[in-house]
């Protein structure tokens, strides 16, 4: 990602997480995680300190994904999402790939996702990531079923 691209990740931001969480999240509440976490204060220091990818079909960005740095040998893929009219072509499996070539020694990636979104628990499930844990979280007042999913990438 560059910083000129700060408003596509946010308009993807915006229209991935309408379409993912209707019905699980309310509006309000998403609203305002998009505010917070996808500023463009909060996407520039995201760009600056950990691994941000951007995926570009002609000269339009369809998707990103954002990865944590790896700590002894583990990283976290803090998000990926894709303009929905994108999804299923192979976008996202490409973005994810990608990140796991780029980050140096790495031996594991987590991921947490809402236990509804059965769209993402398939694309993960799909890729090889098991299950490790399952727990309850308070989203902005919200509460959340929060599924942990790990990665193994060593032989």
């Amino acid at each position: 990602m560059q910083k000129n691209d700060i408003i596509s990740v946010q308009e993807i931001a915006k229209k991935s997480w309408h379409q993912t969480y209707e019905g699980i999240i309310p509006h309000e509440v998403q609203n305002r995680f998009l505010q917070a976490a996808y500023s463009r204060d909060r996407l520039q220091d995201r760009l600056e300190k950990s691994l941000f990818l951007v995926a570009i079909i002609g000269e339009t960005i369809v998707g990103f994904a954002n990865f944590s740095n790896v700590v002894n040998g583990e990283a976290e893929l803090f998000s990926i999402y894709l303009l929905p009219e994108t999804q299923g072509k192979g976008i996202g499996t490409a973005l994810l790939d990608e990140g796991i070539k780029m980050l140096p020694n790495l031996t594991s990636l987590l991921v947490c996702v809402e236990k509804e979104n059965t769209i993402g628990m398939n694309f993960y499930e799909a890729k090889g990531f098991k299950k490790t844990e399952e727990f309850d979280e308070l989203f902005d007042g919200h509460l959340l079923k929060t599924v942990k999913l790990s990665l193994s990438l060593t032989a």
